[in-house]
């Protein structure tokens, strides 16, 4: 699925985010930065000990925050690490905070020139962040920031799962 947004392409896929040819590719990782399940943990087993080395030296991430790497043995020349929020009820900042992560993890692409980069789902996995607002979250934030900043040409999500895509898709088209 394909939206042009301004000079930018917004699109979903379903597949592996480890395997993207983008310029730079989002960790959702935890606040160590130093690996863990899931999307994380498979960024790391892909890209290398080069990716944990760097991690080790910025100090952890608060939440809603992102940080950058190399991209290690992987496509991607970046690996950006954004921390997004664990669910609790929806009442303690995790709206803000999940918004935060997308924002700053292209805020950080355009200080480093990237004009492609591609998200998984932040939080949605292990932090048990419901999908279907995940989703509305996410690309309406990509999208506000996308008409509002020129630079990134490409804004790729790469869904794991069935469920996952299909939640992204519904707010896909639901998107003005």
């Amino acid at each position: 699925m394909k939206k042009q947004i301004g000079n930018c392409t917004l699109e979903l896929v379903q597949g592996d985010i480890t395997q993207q040819d983008t310029e730079a590719i989002v960790n959702a990782a935890n606040r160590t930065l130093l690996g863990g399940g899931g999307v994380d943990g498979a960024i790391h087993r892909a890209g290398g000990p080069s990716i944990l080395e760097e991690c080790r030296k910025l100090g952890g991430c608060e939440t809603g925050d992102a940080k950058i790497t190399t991209g290690g043995n992987l496509k991607a020349k970046w690996v950006i690490h954004a921390v997004g929020p664990v669910y609790r009820d929806g009442k303690h900042r995790e709206p803000e905070l999940l918004a935060s992560c997308y924002r700053r993890s292209l805020e950080i692409a355009l200080e480093h020139g990237i004009k492609s980069i591609a998200f998984p789902a932040i939080s949605c996995g292990a932090y048990r962040y419901p999908i279907d607002e995940a989703a509305k979250i996410a690309l309406s934030t990509v999208a506000n920031f996308i008409r509002s900043h020129d630079g990134i040409e490409l804004v790729r999500f790469v869904l794991f799962d069935r469920k996952t895509f299909d939640a992204y898709a519904a707010a896909f088209e639901a998107l003005e």
